[in-house]
């Protein structure tokens, strides 16, 4: 067992190897096999480097909340103007003779 010392890559690097291995159509492994590192590397620099996208998906999930919010406010309007249309028919109906 030979004991080497452990390669030490540039910031720059890792942020281009993720930068590839998320662009590029290949697997993971084949990227890190093309770049010449190993693939556990690889994967635990996209998750470090992934985690600003996270936050981009939870500004997203809230934006989607509030027209969610927006629309159910709109149905919840409707809805309520309809029971209240009801309302007064059913009281209407209940009031004539027959």
């Amino acid at each position: 067992m030979s004991l080497e010392k452990p390669n030490t890559y540039t910031a720059e690097f890792r942020a281009s190897a993720v930068k590839l291995a998320n662009e590029s159509d290949k697997p993971i492994a084949q990227v890190a096999k093309d770049l010449g590192i190993n693939v556990n590397t690889l994967h635990t620099w996209i998750s470090k480097y992934s985690r600003p996208k996270e936050n981009d998906k939870t500004a997203r999930t809230d934006e989607h909340l509030y027209d969610e919010l927006k629309r159910l406010k709109k149905e919840v309007a409707r809805l309520t103007e309809e029971r209240d249309l009801l309302k007064k028919a059913a009281a209407y109906f209940a009031k004539e003779p027959r």
